[in-house]
């Protein structure tokens, strides 16, 4: 045991068996001779080597946490500012197919019908109150309203409800594209 021990401690081979006893039971001696070893010096050099290297790299850390903290500060923002964009998108999507709902094929379609029918009771509304319009003058037969006027009003509201009946016709069977 005791070559196995200074094969791998050469340093302790100058010591009697005696002081490697003493060295065994007092405490204080085996401290003073183990700090002395090389392999223990080496490592407390490494031990400081790598205590040096951590405060180099702490103090790198330092220099860099200000910049770091400014850093995650505004990628925040810029993710909070990336969330409110995202919610304001969907709305301005939702108001997009509202918009665009007006000018679907069916809704200009139901649009054009009701046109239609409007058109028709316009010009059904011109006619009734011409043929009953007020007396003016018993010898006039059309009411106190010039028969001419009359006419070309009705014949326009009645030439655009013709074409609105086309066109809604037409777009029944597919021609409207």
């Amino acid at each position: 045991m005791a070559t196995q021990l200074l094969a791998e401690f050469p340093e302790l081979s100058h010591l009697t068996r005696e002081d490697l006893e003493d060295l065994l039971n007092d405490p204080q001696y085996f401290q003073a001779i183990f700090h002395t070893l090389n392999q223990v010096k080496a490592l407390y050099q490494a031990r400081a080597e790598l205590g040096l290297a951590n405060e180099t790299i702490a103090g790198n850390s330092l220099t860099l946490q200000e910049p770091l903290y400014k850093l995650r500060s505004d990628t925040k923002d810029a993710f909070d500012d990336a969330k409110r964009l995202e919610a304001r998108w969907k709305e301005v999507e939702k108001e997009q197919r509202e918009v665009y709902q007006r000018f679907s094929p069916q809704f200009l379609l139901m649009r054009l019908k009701h046109a239609t029918t409007a058109q028709d009771e316009a010009s059904e509304a011109l006619a009734s109150s011409f043929v009953q319009g007020p007396p003016a003058d018993p010898t006039n037969l059309s009411n106190g309203r010039d028969v001419d006027e009359f006419v070309k009003e009705f014949r326009e509201l009645r030439k655009t409800y013709h074409k609105r009946v086309i066109w809604g016709d037409r777009w029944s069977a597919g021609q409207v594209s």
